[in-house]
Formats: structure tokens, C-alpha cells, sequence
């Protein structure tokens, strides 16, 4: 294990986490938006709700366990986005015949975001990283008091 590990597993977290916030905050401005993108139909779509997939960068956690308990030094090498995937859950049907966008039965279809899951999620992101901040700060000063008995 590196002097610097726990600060780069850190890292690592923080810029994970910094990406789902970003996303979120893109799931929740694009919330209305009814005309997204074109489909090969020539349509447009309404937004897609999308997601953030993380990976542990390194061996499997199934493999880091064992290790663990093998030795006292820690595998972890952090975590990392694999790919932003869009939830295909279908769009909300909303009556609204005035709408631009209404079909021939005055449904509009709507993105399939749910505010209160993205807020949930924007929350569970945020103690994410408020966490990874404090340990970050801890390894931080255990380095620094590491320094200050070579003195």
C-alpha cells in the first residue's frame, strides 16, 4: 500500500460522485422537456432519464475481501464511471390537448424523471461525497502529522 492510496481512492470517489451530481442536475433541468432528440422516424422524443454506473477500479470486490482478510495491507484502488446509461422505464402520459406536442388523443408524453427519486439520489450523492471529503481531509492529516515526527 502507497503512501498516497487512501488519497487517490478518495479522489477517485469524489470525481465519481461530482459526475452523478452533474447528471442528476441534468435529469432535473431536462424534467419538462418534451422534444429531446429525433428518432430515426423523424419524431421527436422526450427527454430520457439517465443514470450513473460505477465500477471499483482494480480486482473484483469478491477478490479485494479475501486479500483483506489475507494480509494486513488494503487492495482498494477507488472507484470509476463505466458508462451513463439511460433508464428505459416508459414516458409519462399526461392529458394536455393545448400542448404543441399532444398526440391525436391530447396525451403528451412526458420524460420519464421522477423529481423526488432525482432529489433522493442528488441527497444520496452529496453525503457520498461529503464523506469522501472527510476522509480525504483525515488521510490528509495523518500524512501531515506522519511529517511532523521526522522533525
Amino acid at each position: 500500500m502507497g503512501i498516497f492510496s487512501s488519497v487517490n481512492i478518495s479522489g477517485s470517489a469524489l470525481t465519481a460522485q461530482r459526475l452523478r451530481m452533474d447528471v442528476i442536475s441534468s435529469n432535473l433541468a431536462n424534467a419538462e422537456t418534451t422534444r429531446a432528440r429525433l428518432n430515426e422516424n423523424g419524431e421527436w422524443e422526450p427527454y430520457r432519464r439517465k443514470m450513473v454506473v460505477f465500477q471499483s477500479k482494480g480486482q473484483p470486490f469478491q477478490h479485494v475481501l479475501q486479500h483483506a482478510l489475507n494480509s494486513s495491507s488494503s487492495p482498494g484502488t477507488g472507484v470509476r464511471v463505466t458508462k451513463i446509461k439511460e433508464d428505459q422505464t416508459p414516458y409519462k402520459l399526461v392529458y394536455n390537448p393545448n400542448h404543441p406536442d399532444a398526440d391525436n388523443n391530447g396525451y403528451v408524453r412526458m420524460p420519464n424523471v421522477d423529481p423526488l427519486k432525482e432529489m433522493v439520489d442528488l441527497m444520496s450523492a452529496t453525503r457520498s461525497y461529503e464523506a469522501n471529503v472527510t476522509a480525504l481531509n483525515a488521510s490528509k492529516n495523518i500524512l501531515l502529522k506522519a511529517l511532523e515526527i521526522g522533525k
